[in-house]
């Protein structure tokens, strides 16, 4: 991936966090791209310190302002956007009967509605140089359902169908758009759970255990790589086997 830029939605900690630090030591120039400047800044320290190139920019994926002004940054700092990884999300979770509107609107705007608007903006430029990769982080939910998350697996159900309706708009361009679906993923968010919990969801997995940041980040690197070329329109599902 040399010479080529990636911009990482939500890199700031967890799984992006790892996507960021994965594509840069496959020789790509980072931007690291959250609303959390401090982190973002720990972030482009760590890739730095390996050797690798970096930026950050602040991002709020709730605002097209925002998105805007972020992309423009980053073309600043390094010219173009090769790659984009739409990876920033949140769970606002809860039982559909009693769901509040703002819970759903919210997780929809920052899953699906800011990962349409971040590749609107990548799309503008990706489309002159008649090359790019899009990856957009989907869930595992997004294709099975789970009861208590009925805006999460909608806007992760949504991300596939973004991903296929895309591949389709812009593959005469030579870009490409695909997702990664993660499973049961040991991240800050899933550390919380109690114990009994995890348990059951690693009982659901064929290999008997909870999947890492890397492997969802190892994915990532394959479909952002020439070896992919030829790949768009297909969601990768990193689950362990949890569903197939």
């Amino acid at each position: 991936m040399t010479n080529r830029t990636a911009l990482v939605t939500g890199a700031s900690r967890g799984i992006g966090r790892t996507i960021a630090l994965t594509l840069a030591q496959a020789g790509a120039k980072i931007v690291v791209a959250s609303n959390e400047p401090e982190n973002n800044d720990k972030v482009v320290g760590e890739i730095r310190d390996a050797g690798g190139q970096a930026c950050a920019v602040f991002l709020d994926v709730t605002s097209p302002e925002s998105i805007k002004a972020a992309f423009a940054e980053a073309q600043k700092q390094f010219g173009r956007i090769d790659v984009l990884i739409n990876n920033a999300g949140i769970t606002k979770d809860g039982l559909a009967i009693r769901m509040k509107k703002d819970d759903w609107d919210l997780v929809i705007s920052i899953n699906l509605t800011g990962a349409f608007l971040c590749a609107q903006q990548a799309l503008l430029g990706m489309m002159k140089e008649r090359w790019g990769r899009i990856i957009n982080i989907a869930s595992v939910v997004g294709q099975s359902g789970n009861p208590g998350q009925a805006n999460y697996v909608s806007s992760k159900a949504g991300i596939i169908g973004l991903t296929k309706a895309l591949a389709q708009e812009v593959g005469s361009r030579n870009i490409t758009v695909n997702a990664v679906a993660p499973g049961f993923i040991e991240t800050d968010m899933t550390a919380k759970l109690p114990q009994e919990v995890k348990d059951a969801y690693v009982a659901r997995i064929a290999l008997r255990r909870a999947g890492t940041p890397a492997d969802v980040a190892g994915a990532v690197r394959f479909l952002a790589s020439d070896d992919a070329a030829y790949i768009t329109g297909h969601v990768i599902n990193v689950n362990g086997g949890m569903y197939m």
